[in-house]
């Protein structure tokens, strides 16, 4: 779901992350050569892997974090390319929201163009990410069984996938009464209409998903890990210049609702992005060296006890779906009743979308790239029998992503106005409209701290190929996040729903953070998970007392004024002496990782100065 959560950072802060983990010996990748005999998953886990299915760390195809250099350039590769892509991808979702509002139109659009993700995440998404990519690690070090399983990997997506594709188009009225069937109440159903011709141009995006996460992933194994990062800008690049073409030449679409043609342009401008994004990565594919041919060869090549392996992955995908499916009906109906009940502002799923999209920002740039550099080393870890290097990269791995996580979680709690104004109110976006996403995102602001440490909790599960346990975390989360989200709809004024369903999402991740750790402490003994916790209380505290310096700051402003340029100032005094005031609370309190952080900044403006 990357294209919905665009944002931006500094890459330099991905780079300082994965070389303050490269410092120590401990966390070092082995070196490349001689194949180990494949262990049974560490702690009795229930999956056993193949005979013979070795490390993935030689042959010349490694992923390129065999080293702390090779790390961090990976890392500043990618780091890179995310920033562009949630940069172009802010300004897209911007641009979304000037042309379509926060209601009506927007939901239609919204809705349809979310249906393509929910199904490739829940049919391929997750197992192609947490299962086929370490099998295909590990095929690497040999040349041909690396190739050949690439090759059969991606003929059986294509197939799957482009029969799912064509299935999913004729069921195209039947998905959007799935997913959004209150938009069916509008006047004379035209929401309903809108989002059905909607998603027929929306869903072929299914198809090219698969095409682009397989061969990604093909060129991440193969070391090549900077294109699938920066091909996103390409699709972003297609979707603003789409939308910019809507706004020259229309005027009023979110009262008077969008014709067959504007329909028309918006779909097909939405998955052309998609389009180019997937046929970007060939040629890089080709410059690999893989040569790319259909092979059915299936039979004896590991994929089938690969699909047993990842069943667990499916259900969690189903889980997942399942409790977003649910959250997205109740959004779309508490924005139908806040509607009839004349509540100023949009107030359904669009504006639960657009600041879940401004929430996930430190998420996407910080903790995913950190991860996916780090996920390769985490397998070699398990299949050197060496649980103690896994134990210490997710415990680093926690603390250091924490030490940017947490404090973006408060200055989103405490500068959500100001974010919302400026990136939101324009075009047909007034300032009841910002007003509601203001709120909404309060309610996801915490709510980043247990859903980034919950990520990088399953990716140790997932090193151990054990994907049955992540799937429970999925059930407790997808139930607690449908429940309370059910419970908001039902207890809460209409124009308030949403605000409370982001809440929900909170506490159902916390809940889920909790059950995740349990489990994992049991399966890899001796973990140090008591020391990470008091690491994060240091950090939730020095982030409340930096949040409310920023805010004593700004706010004697909030009286000279309201608008954009205001916001603007007010966001950027309170978030230099949020920074500061972090930084010094950090260093009172003794975290080591902020310490860190902070030197390892120091000596790199110290070199970029001297050079």
């Amino acid at each position: 779901m990357a294209e919905r959560y665009p944002g931006g950072s500094d890459p330099n802060a991905e780079t300082l992350l994965l070389g303050v983990i490269d410092g120590g010996p401990s966390t070092r990748a082995p070196g490349v050569g001689a194949a180990v005999d494949p262990p049974a998953p560490l702690g009795g886990g229930r999956h056993r892997r193949r005979p013979g299915s070795g490390d993935g760390g030689g042959g010349g195809t490694g992923t390129g974090t065999g080293t702390g250099g090779g790390a961090a350039r990976a890392g500043l590769v990618m780091a890179a390319g995310t920033v562009l892509s949630r940069v172009t991808g802010m300004l897209r979702t911007v641009l979304i929201v000037a042309a379509l509002g926060t209601a009506g139109a927007a939901d239609a659009y919204n809705v349809a163009n979310t249906i393509p993700n929910m199904l490739f995440t829940l049919l391929a998404g997750g197992a192609l990410n947490a299962v086929f990519v370490p099998r295909m690690i590990r095929a690497m070090r040999d040349e041909g069984e690396g190739e050949a399983y690439a090759n059969r990997l991606l003929t059986l997506t294509v197939l799957v996938l482009g029969v799912v594709t064509v299935l999913a188009w004729l069921a195209a009225p039947q998905l959007i009464r799935l997913t959004g069937g209150q938009l069916a109440d509008g006047e004379a159903g035209r929401g309903y209409a809108s989002a059905v011709t909607f998603a027929r141009y929306c869903l072929p995006q299914i198809f090219f998903y698969g095409v682009f996460t397989v061969v990604g992933q093909i060129l991440n194994a193969r070391g090549r890990f900077g294109s699938m990062m920066w091909t996103p800008v390409l699709n972003n690049v297609v979707v603003i210049a789409t939308f910019a073409l809507f706004i020259g030449c229309t005027h009023d679409a979110g009262a008077q609702g969008l014709s067959a043609a504007q329909i028309r342009l918006l779909g097909i401008g939405t998955t052309l992005g998609i389009v180019v994004q997937a046929a970007c990565l060939f040629p890089y594919l080709r410059a690999s060296g893989l040569r790319v041919r259909l092979r059915f060869d299936w039979r004896g090549s590991g994929l089938r006890q690969d699909a047993r392996l990842a069943r667990w992955t499916l259900l969690f995908a189903l889980v997942n779906q399942i409790g977003y499916t649910v959250v997205v009906n109740l959004t779309v109906a508490a924005g139908s009743a806040a509607e009839r009940a004349g509540a100023a502002g949009g107030a359904g799923y669009t504006p639960y979308g657009n600041a879940q999209t401004l929430w996930i920002l430190p998420q996407s740039v910080i903790t995913v790239s950190l991860m996916t550099a780090l996920f390769p080393r985490m397998c070699r870890a398990v299949a050197d029998h060496r649980p103690e290097e896994l134990r210490e990269q997710l415990s680093r791995s926690l603390r250091l992503s924490g030490v940017a996580i947490v404090p973006a979680a408060f200055g989103l709690l405490c500068f959500g106005p100001q974010l919302t104004e400026l990136m939101f109110r324009h075009g047909e976006t007034g300032s009841a409209d910002v007003t509601v996403m203001a709120r909404v995102l309060a309610g996801f602001s915490l709510g980043l701290i247990p859903f980034s440490a919950q990520y990088v909790l399953l990716r140790g599960f997932y090193a151990m190929e054990d994907t049955r346990t992540p799937f429970l975390a999925a059930v407790w989360i997808a139930g607690a996040n449908a429940g309370l989200s059910g419970a908001a709809y039902l207890l809460l004024p209409a124009a308030w729903a949403v605000v409370g369903m982001a809440l929900a999402y909170t506490l159902a991740y916390t809940i889920g953070l909790a059950v995740t750790a349990r489990r994992l402490r049991r399966r890899l003994r001796g973990a140090t998970g008591r020391s990470t916790a008091r690491t994060y209380g240091r950090l939730i505290a020095a982030g409340a007392v930096a949040g409310a310096a920023g805010v004593a700051a700004s706010r004697p402003l909030g009286a000279v004024g309201e608008g954009s340029a205001l916001a603007a100032v007010q966001l950027g005094l309170g978030g230099v002496v949020m920074a500061v005031a972090f930084v010094g609370v950090g260093r009172l309190l003794r975290i080591d990782e902020v310490a860190a952080v902070v030197g390892a900044l120091r000596g790199r403006m110290r070199v970029r100065l001297a050079g």
